[in-house]
């Protein structure tokens, strides 16, 4: 019985998880500062960005973890999903917009968090990718010993049951 979860994403996963509140603390006490000389339109937009990227947070380690360490592929799927679809481009926004008044310890915490972002989809891509080939192989031999067992003998009718006549 083959161990399919990864080490370096497990890594990655818990290292996240000590970041992360260092990363908001960060970014909400930047955040603070910067706000009265923000247009309204990016105060919404960053409002709006913490609390999605708080939430989003949460469930995306979680399900990381569960995933990679019980070998779930629909927990593992959802990770990698979130990592890739909200998390990296709404940090990749807050690296890269200069209209949000960028300070640098904000883009110095905002660059470490894109790259375990980045790490994660990667990783996580690879060991699902074997999770799955592996569980497809595993239910490909379970299907071909089944069908080589023998089959139960036909029960044989007797004349005397089958007349309803």
């Amino acid at each position: 019985c083959e161990i399919l979860s990864s080490l370096p994403l497990q890594m990655s996963l818990y290292f996240n998880v000590y970041f992360f509140p260092f990363w908001w603390l960060i970014t909400v006490a930047i955040l603070y500062l910067k706000y009265p000389d923000l247009s309204d339109y990016y105060k919404f937009i960053l409002v709006t960005i913490m609390i999605l990227v708080s939430l989003t947070e949460l469930i995306r380690l979680y399900l990381g973890y569960v995933g990679n360490l019980l070998e779930k592929v629909p927990e593992l799927a959802g990770f990698w999903l979130l990592t890739l679809l909200p998390q990296l481009p709404i940090i990749l926004f807050l690296l890269f917009n200069e209209g949000l008044k960028i300070h640098s310890l904000e883009r110095a915490v905002h660059i470490i968090f894109a790259a375990f972002l980045s790490f994660q989809v990667l990783a996580a891509f690879f060991t699902l990718r074997r999770m799955v080939n592996t569980l497809a192989s595993r239910f490909r031999l379970t299907e071909f010993h089944r069908l080589e067992e023998p089959l139960p003998a036909p029960a044989l009718r007797s004349p005397a049951a089958g007349s309803g006549s």
